[in-house]
């Protein structure tokens, strides 16, 4: 009973550990994406186009969007996790602190490899969170919540989410380029790669299944 005890103990760290430094490493990539200058991830063009219009900074814009999002939730019956709520705010705090930490890239040499860095990143930091299984970003959530409502396929409702998403935050002032074009063709590959890395057994002991995400989560977010 004590060693089980202990396997539980350690398994619910090892989790937390994977949730909150997924979190906070997925805040800095999307940080060294916005220091790049080449162009951002679908909400990351958003956050920043309301970055740009309400002159507050893009990790605080990422927080409120997120929370309004997770606000979308109560009619479409999703339950968020712990993991949910904490996403919405680590992710914005990380970001931020990297903002002030990391200067601007200059050069298109120094921008292509920040921008590199930063989606190479992105991918392991969904990998950690994700296999943490604490509940979907509140993004993810609304994709499956209208998923659930509609009838229309998963695919259709990340597809019509992010369009609407990158057009908006690109007529606020958001950062569309390159960069956005990498991360689309990039991110599932990296994330579905680290989730067997960083695959953490199942509760009774078996390995999980490597490279599958759990229940509610969408790649890439």
């Amino acid at each position: 009973m004590a060693d089980t005890s202990a396997r539980s103990g350690t398994r619910a760290v090892r989790r937390l550990a994977h949730l909150f430094v997924g979190l906070a490493l997925y805040g800095a990539s999307s940080a060294l994406m916005v220091r790049a200058g080449l162009g951002l991830e679908p909400w990351g063009v958003l956050h920043q186009g309301l970055a740009e219009r309400t002159g507050l900074s893009i990790g605080v814009v990422s927080i409120a969007v997120g929370a309004v999002v997770l606000l979308l939730w109560i009619p479409l019956r999703q339950r968020p996790g712990f993991g949910t709520v904490a996403n919405v705010f680590a992710v914005g705090l990380a970001m931020d602190g990297t903002l002030a930490l990391v200067p601007d890239a200059h050069g298109i040499a120094a921008r292509i490899a920040v921008l590199a860095a930063g989606v190479g990143l992105n991918g392991a930091a969904t990998g950690l969170y994700i296999s943490a299984r604490f509940g979907p970003g509140p993004r993810d959530g609304l994709m499956t919540g209208l998923h659930r409502l509609t009838g229309r396929s998963l695919r259709l409702m990340r597809t019509a989410i992010e369009v609407a998403v990158v057009v908006t935050g690109f007529l606020l002032g958001g950062s569309l380029g390159a960069g956005t074009v990498l991360y689309a063709l990039a991110i599932g590959p990296l994330t579905q790669f680290f989730l067997r890395v960083f695959a953490l057994p199942a509760p009774g002991g078996a390995p999980g299944a490597a490279g599958t995400a759990p229940p509610g989560a969408i790649l890439p977010r």
